[in-house]
């Protein structure tokens, strides 16, 4: 299985959005088996030992695959051992607390698996497209677009640098995945789900 790893000079425009495994969809679904069977025994071990929690993130844009990967990846759980999360617009509450609240109350317990359908990235990429979302954050000293610039961005990136570096010192191992599609991909798997509703 290839993996692409995301380094400093990584930039998504030119990596791949599909990989010729050479497998056959047989062997894949064999792969994906055997993989579930790990997962699940090392779900068992990791809550007998009791002393860490994975957090897994993930990314992708809207029909990228997020819920499927969750649903045949995590199958074989024992689902007291694993909590899934999906993180649509803020809530009033949500927006009442700062933008990580809603992350931190969301995190797996040790020897648990947690996972982010959607991440706390959401809060630099939608709100970077869409800058007037942060003023319903209500953050002091922010009253205008205008006020929301680079310093703002260097901030935050730091502040969810900190959030990651605080959860893996005290015990929970993050992975971190985007699911790359291409528009045009995007745009078939869209007009099958119309079909679907049609």
């Amino acid at each position: 299985m290839k993996v692409i790893k995301a380094t400093n000079n990584f930039n998504i425009s030119k990596a791949t959005t599909k990989i010729d495994t050479e497998l056959s969809n047989e062997q894949l679904k064999d792969e994906l088996k055997k993989i579930r069977k790990k997962l699940g025994k090392l779900q068992d071990t990791l809550y007998a030992h009791g002393k860490y929690a994975v957090l897994v993130c993930l990314q992708g844009m809207d029909t990228a695959g997020k819920d499927s990967l969750i649903r045949e990846v995590f199958k074989a759980f024992n689902s007291s051992g694993i909590i899934v999360h999906s993180f649509k617009v803020p809530t009033t509450l949500e927006k009442n607390h700062d933008y990580l609240w809603r992350h931190y109350i969301a995190l797996p317990a040790r020897g648990k698996f947690g996972i982010f359908n959607r991440t706390h990235y959401e809060n630099v990429l939608v709100t970077r497209v869409h800058p007037e979302y942060i003023l319903g954050e209500n953050i002091p000293n922010i009253n205008s677009v205008a006020d929301v610039n680079e310093d703002f961005w260097k901030q935050r990136f730091n502040q969810i640098n900190n959030f990651e570096k605080h959860l893996t010192e005290n015990g929970t191992l993050i992975f971190k995945f985007f699911l790359n599609l291409s528009k045009e991909e995007q745009k078939n798997r869209l007009l099958r789900r119309l079909e679907k509703k049609g």
